[in-house]
């Protein structure tokens, strides 16, 4: 337990036994009144964000996120079957936990974790993934444009360079889902 005069952003409390991560803290002191601490709260499971004022000597909980390392093995239904890598475990990762993550998954892939106890909070992608594209429009009458889309070995879809072809292997941002180059 801390008090709420300790808050400061990046933290995870436990409120109402929904964990959040703090995006903004900030102390407020009135002419007359009682001063507080106002903060701007997301949620980890919904990713909704709420504000929230606490009195200063209020206690909250601050809580621990465990990051582990898992392997993609196979989607199963509207699930992803991970393996933790630690200790060798399955682990079920729902995909709305994942959300547009899930297009860059291939079987082999290596992501990080954010665990409280047993429940997963978040999944993050290495930054670069190299992957094979399975499929590009034609580059005809692309004079405008120096790109054309294509659709990659996970099914993730793309703008790439028009000398891009069918079973070229390309270096992908999952971050902002972008060609980087070609492998």
């Amino acid at each position: 337990m801390t008090t709420a005069n300790q808050i400061t952003p990046g933290m995870t409390l436990n409120i109402e036994g929904k964990i959040y991560r703090v995006e903004s803290s900030v102390k407020v002191t009135v002419a007359k009144g009682t001063p507080f601490v106002k903060t701007k709260l997301r949620n980890l499971i919904t990713d909704e964000t709420i504000e929230k004022n606490f009195k200063l000597d209020q206690s909250v909980q601050e809580v621990s996120l465990l990051e582990r390392t898992l392997e993609f093995l196979y989607p199963e239904g509207k699930e992803y079957l991970f393996l933790d890598i630690g200790n060798l475990e399955q682990v079920v990762v729902p995909a709305s936990i994942l959300g547009d993550k899930v297009h860059f998954l291939k079987e082999g892939i290596q992501v990080k974790a954010m665990f409280y106890g047993e429940t997963i909070f978040a999944v993050e992608l290495p930054q670069f993934l190299e992957i094979m594209v399975v499929k590009t429009e034609s580059g005809e009458g692309a004079r405008q444009s120096s790109t054309k889309k294509a659709v990659l070995e996970t099914g993730a879809k793309l703008e790439v360079p028009l000398f891009i072809e069918s079973g070229d292997v390309i270096k992908v941002d999952t971050q902002v889902n972008e060609y980087i180059q070609r492998v």
